[in-house]
């Protein structure tokens, strides 16, 4: 007889994972159980992140795990994929700073800086020794960055920055921003290290979304850098752009990792749950309710682990990660929001882990392309207009 049916894998996906995939998979998840969970109700609530996890994720291997070389494990996309589903599961904001560490930062080092610079800095980040951030979004700079405003000047040998980020993911725990601005050559992106004069961040509170993440302003006040801090081999937005599509790839495996929380949470309460002396899950009600969710996440699993194969083997079209984000993140967002009406009262308290990743998934649907700027993205792919000119 086949194995007992698993609502989070409900189509026993876990066969189609090598033994590596499913170690990787089952190292990540025992950490997110043992460290996150029973701490992130916490964090979130305080608006918090203890700086020590990022020296405890390194430690894991997490971070910049699908890069190559230089102190990083070298995985494959689906094993990094597997990961962020698994830190997704125990909080957004968790698989939001090992993202934004392993696919902007250290990607951006890795993809287009300097043997210098990847020497320098891709080996601590890796360790969790340093933190990065990635400084593309602006205030009035969001969906269209090609209007970033942030410009670099040529003094010399010497670049000066001038401009301001925003919504900056680990902006104020960074020890080096990678900073995107536009110069007379084309859009360029520079290492600015924490300390840099003219170089200060500051917090954005009062977030009721990704508390559990250090959200920043970058503010550059004649900033002035060495040459060698320019990233050489990055000279129009396709920089920028190719680090963001890195990082959407791990956020729709990611949203998959919260509906699966979501739905796990739902279905124990069904159970247990008493009302008119018998569980709730005996409700018809319920059971459609359970029934659409387990479709969802099992079919956002499926969509993630297909996308990883084709990512493995070079055939990952940038539409198609835009249909994998718009499509698991959509998903996941409906699953909270069932989740929560099956919890009832106690869907909106953080004894649970329900109204926390339906608040994170609120941002997740946001950040890295909007759903609205990912559905033209596969509009344009389907009719051949882009509807952004």
């Amino acid at each position: 007889m086949p194995a007992a049916v698993v609502p989070g894998d409900f189509l026993s996906i876990d066969s189609m994972l090598s033994d590596e995939e499913r170690d990787i998979r089952d190292t990540v998840r025992a950490f997110v159980q043992d460290r996150i969970v029973p701490e992130v109700g916490e964090w979130f609530e305080a608006g918090r992140l203890p700086r020590e996890l990022v020296g405890e994720l390194g430690k894991l291997g997490v971070l910049g795990m699908h890069l190559e070389g230089y102190g990083c494990a070298g995985t494959s996309a689906t094993a990094y994929g597997l990961a962020c589903l698994e830190l997704e599961a125990g909080d957004s904001g968790i698989r939001s700073l090992v993202s934004v560490q392993g696919s902007l930062a250290m990607f951006a080092i890795h993809r287009w800086g300097s043997e210098e610079q990847k020497q320098e800095w891709l080996p601590r980040m890796a360790a969790g020794e340093a933190v990065g951030c990635f400084g593309l979004t602006e205030p009035d700079s969001g969906s269209d960055p090609s209007s970033m405003r942030t410009y670099a000047t040529r003094d010399g040998d010497d670049w000066i920055l001038r401009g301001q980020k925003m919504w900056i993911t680990n902006g104020s725990l960074a020890d080096v921003a990678v900073v995107w601005a536009r110069t007379e050559e084309g859009i360029r992106g520079f290492l600015v290290p924490k300390g840099t004069k003219g170089f200060t961040t500051k917090d954005i509170h009062k977030k009721l979304s990704l508390r559990a993440s250090i959200t920043s302003e970058l503010i550059l006040d004649e900033v002035r850098l060495p040459g060698s801090a320019m990233l050489p081999g990055a000279t129009s937005l396709r920089g920028p752009l190719s680090c963001l599509n890195e990082a959407r790839y791990g956020i729709l495996w990611g949203a998959a990792g919260a509906a699966r929380a979501c739905l796990e949470a739902a279905v124990d309460y069904s159970t247990t749950r008493i009302q008119f002396g018998k569980p709730i899950g005996s409700f018809q009600i319920q059971q459609q309710k359970l029934a659409g969710m387990a479709l969802e996440v099992n079919r956002a699993t499926v969509l993630a682990l297909h996308l990883g194969r084709l990512k493995d083997a070079g055939r990952l079209r940038p539409e198609q990660v835009s249909m994998g984000k718009l499509g698991n993140v959509n998903s996941a967002l409906e699953v909270a929001r069932t989740a929560r009406q099956v919890l009832g009262a106690n869907g909106i308290t953080l004894e649970y882990p329900v109204i926390r990743h339906m608040n994170n998934l609120e941002s997740v649907v946001t950040y890295e392309g909007t759903a609205d700027v990912h559905a033209l993205v596969i509009g344009g792919a389907l009719t051949g207009i882009d509807a952004f000119r």
